[in-house]
């Protein structure tokens, strides 16, 4: 027997929350469904038809983000819910109609403890200066990595913090730091816009909320090498594709450059995935973890980034591990089942070295 439709975001608040569900999809013609713990269940709701969900949603929106709907086809924005959290929200034209993917995000920062975080990670967010990369796929919580390491430095440093986020997801209160987020779309009209002015004023850290193309990339390199720290996010899922990622977006005159550029500033690279954890039903995650070591800046700085998978293998002593030696920890632990380690495993083989070991 189904349910009513969901008829209103307070209603949206009221389900993530009794559900503990991470995300919401409404698609016309199936019910909503939702994830918990890694995993879809369709509700017992009524589907939401297409003029339903225009009608709930197509309000939320400004004229602009209206006009860019229709033009592109698609829009981010976020909505919060005082004392609750906030929903980043992506609407999008599918088959002729709108369909919904919301992500929840709850108004308290977790801390790393919570998160279950190697403490090198720590480390990074008590640099003074330098880039620090958080990546990995959708949904591996890269951005609630970020959340918790300016909530660190927060709490502990007086330091001026600037966001450039699309859409502002979390929300940070000033504690020690003096804190502003800014909004791509609604305050900046772009990433690479708000860095070219960042340096005006007077950040010590900045937040990019996605280092999309070149533009982006090469002012956030420029912003960390004038004495910023600066924390950022990109779609790579090892250290090795991060590098390789940031030096290919550039021509291929100005990639000797880059290379020598990254390789100076660069100061950790964490990659991250989420699996499900056996011991509290939750999600847990299993993070890669590169920190430069002069032979590593040198390999980057000479194009011979093949060799830095073998070089975190061997960096444990400096907390460098490899996602799959992560993933090996986590079924030791019995948190992570073998058949969820071989799936994500990034090389198969060594994973079954690992945990034969």
């Amino acid at each position: 027997m189904t349910h009513d439709v969901l008829k209103t975001i307070d209603d949206m608040f009221e389900l993530v929350i009794r559900r503990g569900a991470s995300d919401i999809i409404f698609t016309p013609g199936v019910p909503p469904a939702i994830w918990v713990s890694g995993e879809m269940i369709i509700t017992e709701f009524e589907m939401m038809e297409p003029g339903r969900i225009e009608e709930v949603f197509m309000p939320l929106l400004t004229a602009e983000q209206t006009d860019l709907l229709q033009t592109v086809g698609d829009i981010d924005f976020a909505i919060g819910k005082h004392g609750v959290g906030r929903f980043r929200i992506n609407i999008h034209r599918q088959r002729g109609t709108l369909s919904v993917a919301m992500r929840f995000i709850p108004q308290k920062v977790p801390d790393f403890e919570q998160l279950r975080l190697p403490e090198r990670i720590i480390e990074f967010a008590r640099l003074p200066r330098g880039l620090v990369l958080v990546t990995g796929g959708s949904g591996a919580g890269k951005s609630t990595t970020l959340a918790a390491m300016i909530e660190f430095i927060n709490d502990n440093y007086a330091y001026h913090i600037i966001t450039l986020e699309d859409p502002i997801e979390y929300t940070f209160r000033h504690k020690r730091s003096l804190i502003e987020q800014r909004e791509v779309g609604v305050d900046t009209s772009s990433f690479a816009s708000a860095l070219r002015h960042v340096v005006r004023q007077k950040p010590d850290v900045v937040l990019i909320g996605e280092m999309r193309d070149l533009e982006t990339i090469s002012a956030a390199l420029t912003a960390a090498e004038t004495g910023h720290l600066v924390l950022a996010t990109l779609h790579t899922t090892s250290a090795v594709q991060t590098i390789n990622r940031i030096i290919d977006v550039f021509p291929a005159e100005q990639q000797g450059q880059i290379r020598v550029q990254l390789s100076a500033i660069l100061q950790g690279v964490v990659c991250q995935t989420l699996l499900h954890d056996q011991l509290t039903d939750g999600m847990v995650p299993a993070v890669e973890i590169m920190a430069p070591t002069p032979a590593i800046r040198r390999v980057i700085r000479d194009s011979e980034t093949h060799l830095l998978a073998g070089m975190i293998e061997t960096g444990q002593s400096q907390g460098m591990q490899t996602l799959d030696m992560a993933i090996s920890r986590l079924v030791a632990d019995r948190r992570v089942t073998t058949e969820d380690a071989m799936a994500n495993a990034q090389d198969p083989e060594k994973m079954r070295r690992l945990l034969a070991a």
